[in-house]
């Protein structure tokens, strides 16, 4: 019994490299039974064409499809991002809405408000100056001099102020009081209160001093008062300042002062400025003064020399200050017991000793001698530096003879006068 062999499959694809395609299933014509011969079948009917078979592709072709780029963007333009570069006319941009305040901004607001109607309160009653402009109301001091004529001495109490203008942030001031004395206002005649924190009306009932003050200093002199804003981050704020000529004070009175302060350290600082430029010979006092006390002790045939204190002394020291001591000899040459020197007084212009040296010589001798003073500057292995210097003895004149001249009359009475410090007669060496 013979067995047809199957009709060979039919394709829509041409032979290929079986090794590169897929086989291909079997047509229907193959289910048919191997037993049925062909023409045992009726009219041949319309083959159904087989499902296409998925292609197998090669790597390179796959990334190929993968990577295309698509269609290309226009670049953008700057007229896209500035629109007032366009031709074409653009729509105007919604108005801007209000910012609404916070509860913070409505609270300052509200005590700014309150200053002001307080401001109002005090004009009324009669506590500010009249002014139509804030800026131009700095504030009132008030204070107390006395000028001490037995001492030498003007006291000046600082008593308090008011309505100071605001320097900080928080609309508060941390205010002091700086007092020079005019002309040659330097850190040797300076004198300032201590610094209170947050007020505008700040209360020192503070007392300061100045020493050294003769009758003649007071025909002369004008008393400034600075009141300034501290600032530790940064530099002290300058609000407004008072002058007094101390001509006008009259000797052992206290005079009581209200005055409004007034914003002129400019001009005072372009005065000074041309006063230095001019060339105006330096004034003796500004190397300083000494105050000394002469007492001669019958009981033991000595002189007793007191240094007291030292006052408006020059700066010798890079930071403004100098270290004084003071040396004092008794010509002719004595040996060592002739010469004494005092303690030394650190970083100070005003110095206070109140100490007193002996001197065993007989009162007869004493037209013969010359007691010469010296102040210096101690710098610690360096050559000191010499600040200024008197001598007293019967070839002195003015205030120096006649105060060598009432230690020899009033035997047994301690004279103290205050003497001006000059560089002639400097020693040549220290």
């Amino acid at each position: 019994m013979s067995v047809s062999k199957p009709p060979p499959p039919h394709s829509h694809f041409p032979p290929s490299n079986p090794s590169s395609h897929l086989p291909l299933p079997p047509t229907s014509s193959s289910s048919l039974s191997p037993s049925t011969p062909s023409s045992a079948a009726g009219p041949p009917s319309p083959a159904m064409p087989p499902p296409p078979s998925p292609v197998k592709i090669s790597m390179q072709e796959h990334f190929a499809i993968n990577v295309c780029p698509g269609p290309i963007l226009p670049i953008p333009q700057i007229s896209d991002f500035f629109p007032r570069f366009h031709d074409f006319p653009i729509t105007p941009l919604p108005p801007r809405e209000k910012q609404v305040l916070k509860d913070k901004d409505k609270d300052v607001d509200a005590d700014r408000e309150k200053d002001r109607k307080r401001e109002r309160e005090q004009e009324e009653d009669g506590d500010f100056a009249d002014s139509d402009d804030d800026d131009t109301y700095l504030g009132t001091l008030e204070f107390n001099l006395l000028f001490d004529q037995e001492n030498n001495c003007l006291h000046c109490t600082i008593h308090k102020a008011k309505g100071l203008k605001a320097m900080d942030s928080n609309g508060l001031a941390d205010p002091y009081v700086k007092l020079h004395l005019l002309p040659g206002a330097s850190k040797a005649n300076k004198l300032r209160t201590k610094t209170l924190k947050n007020t505008l009306n700040p209360v020192w009932n503070e007392t300061l001093v100045y020493h050294g003050i003769t009758a003649a200093d007071m025909t002369t002199k004008t008393l400034r008062l600075c009141v300034c804003d501290m600032d530790r981050l940064g530099r002290n704020e300058f609000i407004g300042e008072v002058r007094v000529a101390l001509k006008k004070l009259k000797e052992g009175e206290s005079k009581r002062y209200n005055m409004g302060l007034e914003r002129i350290a400019q001009q005072t600082r372009e005065g000074n400025n041309q006063a230095l430029d001019s060339g105006a010979p330096v004034a003796e006092e500004e190397r300083g003064r000494i105050l000394v006390s002469l007492m001669y002790a019958t009981e033991k045939n000595s002189l007793v020399v007191g240094i007291i204190r030292c006052a408006h002394l020059a700066a010798m020291d890079s930071n403004g200050y100098s270290d004084p001591f003071v040396k004092i000899v008794l010509q002719p040459d004595m040996g060592k017991k002739s010469k004494y020197k005092t303690s030394v007084k650190k970083k100070t212009l005003n110095p206070e000793f109140n100490e007193e040296f002996t001197y065993e010589v007989p009162h007869d001798q004493l037209a013969k001698k010359t007691l010469e003073i010296s102040v210096w500057d101690y710098d610690l292995g360096m050559s000191n530096d010499f600040i200024g210097g008197v001598e007293l003895g019967i070839n002195a004149k003015g205030e120096r003879l006649k105060h060598w001249f009432e230690c020899l009359k009033y035997k047994g009475k301690k004279v103290e006068y205050w003497h001006t410090l000059t560089q002639q007669g400097a020693p040549s060496s220290d």
